[in-house]
């Protein structure tokens, strides 16, 4: 089954609630190169809520260092969530996934949901998860209107899939919204948050716009503007650089994995420490 874009926008959390109350078990997909931001906190606790078992999957892990991915996995299991990591698009660490779903459900049969934020590769994930042997069983009725119709997969001897992908609504700040996968066309001003992404990228890869666009610069606007020069990207009543639509490009590039890197556990660890003293 396929998530239309166009209606993606009427994902709430009316729909989210509809899929959990359907499910046995919850993988929350989060972004490995940042998963706290891509962590939803309101996801969790409405899960809890609705006393359902939580699994976060931490995936794209192919896009980290794997011991930053051990990282992530020993601090969220600590915190009392069961974890794994999964490079989705690659199919590595599904049978890992397969196995942790088992161990947190401790019946069967079970009910799986898929929930995220844009971006996080949640279809990706169904799919692995359904492979080649997968087939769908019935229509579930009372499907939420942002879907064609939600269907149940079997995709294990006792082992059963939501084919709707849970998209968490998109909130935060600036940067924050964008890296959770708020598209750049929605943005009335892409060249701040865009900026700033420079700046973390900079500042945890210092290489990484020299390896993305070849530009040895450091001056986040003064990157908008080559990159927009270098692609003759120009405003037709000045002729100045179009830097929105380098921004635009900065912001997709993030999450094509073009532009690379990622935010250290130590970093989140050392914020936990903080607040906890105060």
């Amino acid at each position: 089954m396929q998530v239309y874009k166009s209606r993606m926008k009427l994902v709430s959390w009316k729909s989210l609630t509809w899929i959990i109350k359907r499910s046995d078990v919850v993988l929350e997909v989060v972004d490995a190169r940042d998963p706290i931001a891509t962590r939803s906190y309101r996801l969790e606790k409405l899960v809890k809520k609705l006393d359902k078992k939580l699994v976060i999957v931490i995936n794209k892990s192919d896009l980290v260092p794997r011991h930053i991915a051990e990282k992530w996995k020993k601090i969220f299991v600590e915190e009392g969530i069961p974890t794994t990591y999964i490079a989705a698009n690659q199919h590595k660490g599904t049978r890992i996934l397969r196995k942790t779903i088992k161990e947190v459900a401790e019946f069967s049969p079970i009910v799986v949901a898929v929930v995220g934020f844009p971006k996080t590769g949640k279809s990706s994930i169904i799919n692995a998860l359904k492979g080649r042997h997968s087939a769908s069983t019935s229509p579930i009725p009372g499907s939420p209107g942002y879907t064609v119709q939600a269907r149940l997969y079997r995709v294990g001897r006792t082992l059963y899939l939501i084919d709707t992908p849970g998209i968490i609504p998109v909130e935060g700040g600036e940067l924050e919204s964008v890296i959770r996968g708020k598209p750049p066309e929605q943005l009335d001003d892409p060249v701040k948050p865009a900026i700033q992404l420079l700046r973390r990228a900079l500042k945890y890869n210092p290489r990484s716009v020299k390896e993305a666009y070849g530009i040895e610069e450091t001056d986040p606007y003064r990157i908008l503007e080559l990159i927009a020069l270098k692609r003759g990207w120009r405003y037709k009543s000045d002729r100045e650089p179009l830097i929105e639509e380098a921004a635009r490009t900065i912001i997709r590039d993030y999450h094509e994995a073009k532009l690379r890197f990622y935010i250290p556990p130590e970093e989140y660890l050392s914020r936990k420490r903080r607040t906890s003293i105060v």
